[in-house]
C-alpha cells in the first residue's frame, strides 16, 4: 500500500495506459479522480477501480476547454479533500508525413497534450504545496528519436519535457517532485498506428531489446506507482524511459 490514501488525478483516464496506471495505483491504496471526456468508458474504468479503491471518482472534463481546467482541480479537492499527485496522461494527435501537417493537427496535439499539462500544473500547485506532492507528465520516444509521421505529437511531447524540467527546478523548494515517463505500451493509440503504418509498427517492435510492447498496468503502471510514492522523493526533472530499451540502444 505504497500510495495509501493519496489522492491522484489522472487525465485521459478512460482507457489505455491511464487505465493501467489507475489499476496499479488503486491496488496500492490511492484514491483516484479519473478525468476524461468519454463518460461511458470512464465509468467502466471506475467500476474496475472501485474493487480496490471505492472512494475513487470519475470527472467528465474536456481538456480542450482551457478556461475550465482549474475547475477540474478545485472540484477534485472539494470532493476528495486534497491533492497528492497529478498525472498528465491525456494526449490526442494525428500521424501524418511532415509535409501534410496542418495548423489543425498541431492545435489538436497541443490542445489535448501540452496546454492541459501546463494549466493543470498551475492549478494544482497550491494544493501540491500543502501535501508536498508529485507530478507525473508524459514524454515520448517519438520526440526523442524523431519518429516519422509524428511531428505534431513529438513537438508537443518535447514542449512538455521542457516545462517539466523548468517546473522541477522552480518548485523543488516546495518539495514537489516532477518527472516524466516515456513509455512504449499497448494502447488504443498504438493499435491505430499499427493499422495505419504496419511496416513502421513492425520495425519499431523489432528494435525493442526486450522483444515486446509494455503492459499498461504491470510495466507502465508500476513505474507510475514508484514515482508517486515516497520512494521517489529524491528524483525530479527526470525522463524515465519505460520502453524496453528501444530508444537508449538505438
Amino acid at each position: 500500500m505504497r500510495l495509501q490514501d493519496k489522492v491522484v488525478i489522472i487525465t485521459g483516464g478512460a482507457g489505455g495506459i491511464a487505465t493501467g496506471m489507475a489499476m496499479a495505483m488503486a491496488k496500492e491504496g490511492a484514491i483516484l479522480a479519473l478525468v476524461d471526456i468519454n463518460e461511458e468508458a470512464g465509468n467502466k474504468v471506475l467500476a474496475q477501480v472501485h474493487e480496490y479503491s471505492p472512494k475513487s471518482i470519475y470527472f467528465n472534463g474536456d481538456l480542450f476547454d482551457v478556461a475550465n481546467l482549474p475547475n477540474i482541480v478545485t472540484t477534485v479537492v472539494e470532493k476528495l479533500g486534497k491533492l497528492d499527485v497529478l498525472v498528465n496522461n491525456a494526449h490526442a494527435s494525428k500521424q501524418k508525413p511532415f509535409e501534410e501537417l496542418t495548423q489543425e493537427d498541431f492545435d489538436l496535439s497541443f490542445g489535448t497534450g501540452f496546454y492541459p499539462t501546463f494549466y493543470l500544473m498551475k492549478a494544482a500547485l497550491p494544493y501540491l504545496k500543502e501535501t508536498e506532492g508529485s507530478i507525473i507528465n508524459f514524454a515520448s520516444g517519438a520526440g526523442l528519436s524523431g519518429q516519422p509521421t509524428q511531428a505534431a505529437y513529438a513537438a508537443a511531447k518535447e514542449a512538455i519535457r521542457g516545462i517539466t524540467r523548468v517546473a522541477a527546478n522552480e518548485w523543488g523548494k516546495y518539495n514537489i517532485n516532477i518527472n516524466l515517463i516515456s513509455p512504449i505500451a499497448k494502447s488504443p493509440g498504438v493499435e491505430a498506428w499499427a493499422k495505419q503504418f504496419p511496416e513502421m509498427y513492425q520495425e519499431t517492435l523489432s528494435r525493442i531489446p526486450l522483444g515486446r510492447w509494455g503492459e499498461p498496468e504491470e510495466d507502465i503502471g508500476r513505474v507510475a506507482v514508484f514515482l508517486a510514492s515516497e520512494d521517489a522523493r529524491y528524483i525530479t526533472g527526470q525522463t524515465i524511459m519505460v520502453d524496453g530499451g528501444s530508444v537508449q540502444l538505438r
